[in-house]
């Protein structure tokens, strides 16, 4: 028997994952909270396999939360259950320990399979979330890679670019000529694959640069 909490601010999300799951013989919601204050209590007594958190509640985020489990209760397998269909929101809660993440327009079989398979302490995320976070990935990779690639000076130049500095400000500011900023700036168009000061300034605010 796989024991079930679930911490939810909205009383009939958690009517509705009691009717969902009542039926399901070796499932069982042992406790419900309606904050993140209410769940950490409710721990001290009541440890459930695992744990059905929502990401937005009162008082305590769930990625507050989550890192709270990942310390205390590393034992908890947590599950998301949210309407953030976001992969910067998944890559957190992941980062925190949880080890599914699911959003609350989902159908029961799916609930059911993504609560046995986190019970087990293996990642669920359903096929179309795995697409997205694969592809977060490889733009973030691509980030990285693009930020490694830069010199100290072109990083340098590059943050004047996106305070909206001049090349002859920036000459000035750095005590270069015109003709080499002028030259800095291409390689970084090339680098950063960008034709104009507009996709600088967007990639500098990816890479961090912009301050």
């Amino acid at each position: 028997m796989i024991k079930i909490a679930v911490a939810d601010d909205h009383p009939l999300v958690i009517n509705g994952l009691n009717d969902m799951l009542e039926a399901i013989p070796d499932l069982t919601i042992c406790a419900t909270y309606l904050n993140g204050k209410a769940l950490l209590e409710g721990l001290k007594e009541n440890q459930p396999d695992v744990l059905l958190l929502d990401i937005q509640m009162p008082g305590m985020s769930g990625d507050e939360i989550a890192a709270i489990l990942k310390k205390e209760y590393p034992h908890i397998k947590t599950l998301t259950l949210t309407n953030f269909d976001n992969t910067l929101y998944v890559n957190n809660m992941l980062k925190n320990g949880v080890l599914g993440y699911l959003l609350k327009n989902t159908d029961q079989s799916t609930l059911i399979e993504a609560i046995h398979c986190v019970a087990k302490g293996e990642i669920y995320l359903d096929t179309k979330m795995k697409e997205k976070m694969e592809e977060f990935k490889k733009q973030t990779f691509r980030s990285t890679s693009s930020k490694q690639a830069l010199t100290p000076r072109e990083k340098e130049i590059l943050k004047l670019v996106a305070k909206g500095l001049s090349n002859s400000e920036i000459a000035a500011n750095l005590f270069l000529s015109l003709r080499t900023i002028e030259n800095y700036r291409l390689n970084l168009y090339l680098k950063l694959e960008v034709k104009n000061t507009a996709g600088l300034i967007k990639k500098a605010i990816e890479l961090g640069f912009y301050q």
